[in-house]
């Protein structure tokens, strides 16, 4: 809360906000956030990655993890499953160099990610199965014989 003081002016008193020239805490954290920190840092360390969107669907028989990356090839990814425990990372690494003027000049790209999801029981872990098309990525879970849903019948009455 801004603190007000009391100034004296021409014998009278007047209350005045002393911190009226600074810009609120909030508005300030904001602005520092959104604009100036990641320009400041990240111009030369990051190639513009940031987490990928997932997309996650169930079918009678399976279930898919789809994963919007664009611009990678299926080598750059890692995909690993640990006690029901389903990683998918990358990490890329980008060096450019320019020679103008009798000047070299190098820029370094650095980007990565890394998505878990907790696997229900109901998955055949032996089964998994990734592909990479047109900058997506799917993982094709499948459900266990036992617990795809039975298609619905009709019972007569006898």
């Amino acid at each position: 809360m801004d603190k007000l003081m009391t100034v004296q002016k021409n014998g009278s008193s007047a209350n005045q906000n002393r911190f009226q020239d600074f810009p609120a805490w909030s508005s300030w954290i904001d602005t520092m956030f959104s604009n100036e920190l990641p320009a400041l840092m990240m111009s030369n360390f990051n190639t513009g990655m940031t987490l990928p969107k997932v997309n996650i669907r169930e079918t009678v028989d399976a279930y898919f993890v789809d994963m919007a990356v664009p611009g990678m090839h299926k080598d750059d990814f890692h995909i690993d499953l640990d006690n029901s425990i389903l990683s998918i990372s990358s990490e890329k690494t980008k060096e450019h160099q320019e020679s103008k003027d009798n000047f070299t000049r190098r820029e370094y790209g650095y980007a990565s990610f890394k998505r878990t999801f907790t696997l229900p029981e109901s998955i055949e872990e032996n089964k998994i199965k990734a592909t990479y098309q047109e900058g997506i990525l799917s993982v094709h879970l499948p459900k266990k014989e036992e617990v795809k849903q039975k298609p619905a019948r009709t019972i007569k009455i006898s």
